[in-house]
């Protein structure tokens, strides 16, 4: 029996401590950080963001968690997210893996899922 994504990202403590270092690094990120920084002063929605991140990557990568937040184009539309933004976000999510010690077959596993998501996020 194969051990599931959710599993190899470290279950859901895990992955709240990638989601949590993916959100220091998309602050800390200048070519991205104008889209995350105004969170800072509104904990709540952060926190809603997150949780919704969570459970998200819970659920897609064969945990227990159910996502009950909005599908990827909904969440998106507006945002007019270009092609370089998105690749950023990508390399910051890959700096928490790294931070976190997950191995590459299970990052490349990842950046599948992430790859599969871009059309459904860039320039909506």
């Amino acid at each position: 029996m194969s051990i599931t994504l959710f599993d190899r990202l470290g279950g859901r403590n895990g992955i709240s401590n990638i989601v949590d270092d993916t959100i220091k690094n998309h602050m800390n990120n200048p070519k991205i950080n104008a889209r995350f920084l105004p969170f800072k002063d509104k904990p709540k929605e952060l926190a809603v963001i997150k949780q919704h991140t969570i459970d998200f990557f819970s659920a897609g990568s064969g945990g227990p968690a159910t996502y009950k937040g909005k599908d990827m184009v909904t969440t998106h539309t507006g945002m007019n997210i270009n092609p370089s933004e998105y690749m950023h976000v990508i390399d910051d999510i890959f700096e928490a893996l790294d931070k976190n010690n997950i191995d590459e077959d299970t990052k490349k596993d990842v950046l599948a899922i992430l790859w599969s998501l871009k059309g459904m996020i860039i320039s909506k």
